[in-house]
C-alpha cells in the first residue's frame, strides 16, 4: 500500500510539472510584453512548485548579468543583484554554460545574495544558463524552500526546460529590439525627403548654365563609389547635392548619414565619427555607434570638413585608407563599407600650404571636386527659387502673400551673401510679416532684406530711407494683426508668426501692445 501511495504521489507530481510547463508555454506565446510574460511564468513556478525568488538575468555587452525580470525583488534589489561573468552562482552558471546548484545558501560562499533579501525558509538555489545554440544570453535562477516538493535533479530538469522556452523568447525580443534601435538611429540621423517633381534632384532648383554643370557632374559620378568633395560658399546647397548623389547611387536604399563637423567640439568629434564604448569618458553611460557605423553600406556626408582638428584628420585618413577604425575607449577593430562625401566653404589649398590641413588627407578627399556657384552667379534661378520658397511658406503658414514684380526685381539684384539659405529665410519672413492685401511692395521688400551693403543697391535705392525704427514698426504691425486675427491668443499668434511664446511675449512688452 505504501508503494502504491508513493507511485501515486510521483504521478501527481509529474502531472503538476507537465501542467506547469504547459501553462508557462501558453503565457509566453500569448503575451507581447516579454517582461510581463516572464514574470507571470515565474509566478506559475512559485505557485505550482513552490520555487521562490525566481529571476532572469540578461548578459549585457559589458559582461555583466543584470536582472531583466523578477517576481519578488524590489527595484533597488534588482539594481543591486548585478553579477560579473563568473561571479557568484549566477555568474558561474553563465560562464560555465552549465546549471549550478547551491545546496545550502546560508553557509556557501558561492551564494553572494547581493540583493540582501533573507528568509530562513529558503534553503537552496539553482541557476540555469539561458542558451541560444552555444551562446549564453542570460541566467534563470530560483530558490528552493522548505515547502518545495521537488529535489535538485527535478528542479534542474524543469528549470532547464523553462530556460529553453525563455531563451528563445528573449532572443527574439533582443533581435527585435536591436532592429528597432537601428531604425531609430537611422530616423534620428537620416531624415531626407525627396521631391521627384523638382528636376529629379531633390530640392535642387535651377537651370542656369552653372547649375547644369553641377547636375551633369552628379549624373556622371553618382553610380561610382568615388569620394567627392563639394565646395562652395555657405548656404549654396552642398548638403542637397550630397543627398542627390546618394539618391542616384547604387547605395540609395542604404543610410545617408550627415555630420556638420563645425558644429561639434574637438573633444566630441571623434566620438561622433567613430562611436564610443561604455565608460570611455564621463558621460559615456552606454555604448554608442558613430556615424561611420551608422552609414555602413551607405553614404556618409561630412560638412565643413575643413574645421576638423589635426588628431581627427589623422584618424579620418586611416579610415579612408583602411576602411576600419576603433570606437573611442575600445580596442575592437570595426570594418565598414562607406562612401564618403565631404564639403567645405574654406580654401583647403591655402590651409594645406599653411600647415592647417594634411596634404595626404586633402588628396584623399579631393578625388572628384564639385564647385557650387554662389546664388548671385545663377541669374534667373533666383526667381525660380523665390517662387518655390514662397509656395512652401504660404502652405506652411496658411497665409497668402504675393510679391509684386517691383519687389521681385529687388530680390533679383540683391547680392545674397548667405546664398540660398538666406533667400529661403527672407521669403519666410516675407510671408510671416507681409500684408495679404496688395502684396509685398518694393519698399516693403527693402525693409525685409537683411542688409543693403552692395554699392549697386545703395546707388539704385538711394532715395529710399531704410531704418531700424521702420522695421520695428513693420514688426509691431504684424504682431498686432496676428493677435487681432486670433482673438488675442498669444500662443496661436506666435505660431503663425514663426515665433516662440516667450519671443512674442517679449515683443508685446517691448512695443507696449495690449497695454
Amino acid at each position: 500500500m505504501a508503494l502504491f501511495d508513493k507511485t501515486a504521489c510521483m504521478s501527481c507530481l509529474t502531472l503538476k510539472e507537465l501542467t506547469t510547463l504547459y501553462d508557462i508555454a501558453s503565457v509566453i506565446s500569448n503575451h507581447y510584453d516579454l517582461e510581463t510574460s516572464l514574470e507571470k511564468s515565474m509566478k506559475i513556478l512559485k505557485n505550482s512548485l513552490h520555487l521562490t525568488n525566481c529571476s532572469v538575468h540578461l548578459l549585457e555587452e559589458d559582461n555583466y548579468l543584470n536582472v531583466f525580470a523578477s517576481v519578488e525583488l524590489s527595484t533597488i534589489q534588482k539594481k543591486l543583484s548585478s553579477y560579473k561573468l563568473g561571479e557568484g552562482v549566477t555568474g558561474l552558471a553563465a560562464e560555465s554554460k552549465e546549471p549550478v546548484v547551491v545546496e545550502n545558501i546560508h553557509n556557501d560562499s558561492l551564494f553572494l545574495n547581493k540583493s540582501g533579501k533573507r528568509d530562513l525558509n529558503n534553503l537552496s538555489y539553482v541557476a540555469v544558463p539561458l542558451m541560444i545554440e552555444d551562446k549564453t544570453i542570460g541566467v534563470l535562477g530560483a530558490t528552493l524552500t522548505k515547502t518545495t516538493e521537488i529535489g535538485f535533479e527535478d528542479c534542474v530538469r524543469i528549470l532547464t526546460i523553462v530556460s529553453s522556452i525563455f531563451a528563445q523568447s528573449i532572443y527574439s525580443y533582443l533581435l527585435n529590439k536591436k532592429e528597432k534601435e537601428r531604425l531609430k538611429e537611422l530616423k534620428l540621423y537620416y531624415k531626407m525627403e525627396w521631391d521627384s517633381k523638382v528636376h529629379n534632384f531633390g530640392d535642387i532648383i535651377g537651370d542656369s548654365p552653372k547649375m547644369k554643370q553641377v547636375f551633369n557632374a552628379i549624373q556622371r559620378i553618382a553610380q561610382s563609389d568615388v569620394t567627392v568633395l563639394i565646395r562652395g560658399e555657405t548656404g549654396t546647397g552642398k548638403e542637397l547635392v550630397a543627398a542627390a548623389i546618394h539618391k542616384r547611387s547604387k547605395r540609395k536604399d542604404e543610410p545617408f548619414i550627415k555630420l556638420n563637423c563645425a558644429a561639434i567640439t574637438d573633444s566630441l568629434l571623434e566620438s561622433e565619427l567613430f562611436g564610443h564604448e561604455k565608460g570611455a569618458f564621463t558621460d559615456a553611460k552606454e555604448t554608442r555607434k558613430g556615424r561611420f557605423e551608422l552609414a555602413d553600406g551607405g553614404t556618409l556626408f561630412l560638412d565643413e570638413i575643413g574645421d576638423i582638428s589635426a588628431s581627427a584628420q589623422v584618424k579620418l585618413l586611416r579610415v579612408l585608407q583602411e576602411r576600419e577604425f576603433e570606437r573611442v575607449g575600445g580596442n575592437k577593430t570595426i570594418k565598414v563599407n562607406v562612401r564618403l562625401i565631404a564639403a567645405t566653404n574654406r580654401n583647403l589649398e591655402k590651409m594645406v600650404k599653411d600647415g592647417d590641413f594634411r596634404e595626404d588627407l586633402y588628396y584623399r578627399l579631393n578625388v572628384i571636386p564639385i564647385d557650387l556657384p554662389a546664388l548671385r552667379q545663377r541669374g534667373d534661378d533666383i526667381k525660380q527659387l523665390v517662387e518655390f520658397f514662397l509656395e512652401k511658406a504660404i502652405k506652411n503658414h496658411k497665409k497668402n502673400v504675393q510679391i509684386t514684380p517691383e519687389a521681385m526685381d529687388v530680390l533679383s539684384i540683391y547680392p545674397w551673401p548667405g546664398n540660398v539659405r538666406e533667400l529661403e529665410n527672407t521669403i519666410e519672413r516675407v510671408v510671416l510679416l507681409g500684408n495679404e492685401e496688395g502684396g509685398v511692395s518694393k519698399h516693403d521688400m527693402l525693409l525685409l532684406l537683411p542688409a543693403l551693403n552692395d554699392d549697386n543697391l545703395k546707388k539704385e535705392y538711394s532715395s529710399i530711407q531704410v531704418s531700424d525704427k521702420r522695421i520695428d514698426v513693420f514688426e509691431k504691425e504684424a504682431i498686432e494683426n496676428a493677435l487681432i486675427k486670433n482673438n488675442l491668443n498669444q500662443e496661436i499668434a506666435a505660431k503663425e508668426l514663426g515665433l516662440t511664446f516667450e519671443q512674442i511675449n517679449e515683443k508685446i512688452k517691448e512695443y507696449g501692445i495690449l497695454q
